[in-house]
């Protein structure tokens, strides 16, 4: 079971850190992902922690953001900085274990946490 949290309301070039809980399996078993969908919008691949510590951002969102795992909270973090209103979506982490390389494709993931809102405003 996943669990996102950290979502909320910013001004543009603000920050937040999204955080993925996983309760009743390790993250060091799954990659696990973030997405992203936006009102009108296709779900988006945001970022990934591979199982084994790969790690790959998508290119709208590189530089800006930054994705991490803290084991002993069993917890993949989201470091959101610079956001712009194009980031407002609400997020979803989620877990697969597909090999490496197709961390980007959200039909491969078998668990999703119930997502988390941003907004970043003008």
């Amino acid at each position: 079971q996943l669990q996102a949290s950290g979502g909320g309301s910013v001004q543009t070039g603000g920050s937040l850190t999204l955080s993925c809980a996983a309760s009743g399996g390790s993250v060091r078993r799954y990659t696990i992902g973030w997405f992203r969908q936006a009102p009108g919008k296709e779900r988006e691949f945001v970022a990934a922690f591979g199982w084994s510590g790969n790690t790959k951002v998508a290119d709208p969102v590189k530089g800006r953001f930054t994705i991490s795992r803290d084991n002993a909270k069993n917890t993949v973090h989201l470091q959101m900085n610079s956001l712009n209103p194009e980031d407002t979506a609400v997020y979803y982490c989620a877990a697969t274990t597909v090999v490496w390389g197709r961390e980007a494709q959200e039909n491969d993931y078998t668990y999703w946490g119930q997502g988390t809102q941003v907004t970043v405003s003008s």
